[in-house]
């Protein structure tokens, strides 16, 4: 099971790869939202926002997120640190349910071409 500070570096990790996509640095200028990730099998939520394409984490709460943040993530540690290191695929993660993407329309959009 992955440990507190390895999704959060798993976290770094993937705001780190999103800053370096090639081309779409010009869909995600501007892109501001309030984000939280709940590491389920941890039972804690990190959380801030999404500005730019990068992932600023403000936060880490026990439990489940404290407020309903314009875009929420959920999964395992195990997940997300496979996710960032390429071993899990988002798509295919998704629509077997190992990953909970909730966000409003507009948003799961313009996070499509991010992710």
């Amino acid at each position: 099971m992955a440990t507190k500070e390895e999704c959060r570096g798993a976290l770094d990790k993937l705001s780190d790869n999103l800053a370096r996509t090639d081309g779409e640095a010009g869909r995600a200028a501007g892109f501001d939202r309030s984000l939280s990730c709940h590491i389920t099998d941890l039972d804690i939520t990190f959380t801030g926002r999404l500005v730019d394409g990068r992932i600023e984490v403000a936060d880490t709460v026990a439990g489940p997120p404290p407020d309903r943040a314009q875009i929420r993530l959920a999964m395992t540690g195990d997940d997300l640190v496979a996710l960032v290191d390429g071993e899990l695929n988002f798509a295919r993660a998704w629509g077997a349910g190992r990953i909970r993407l909730e966000a409003g329309f507009r948003d799961l959009l313009r996070l499509k071409s991010l992710l």
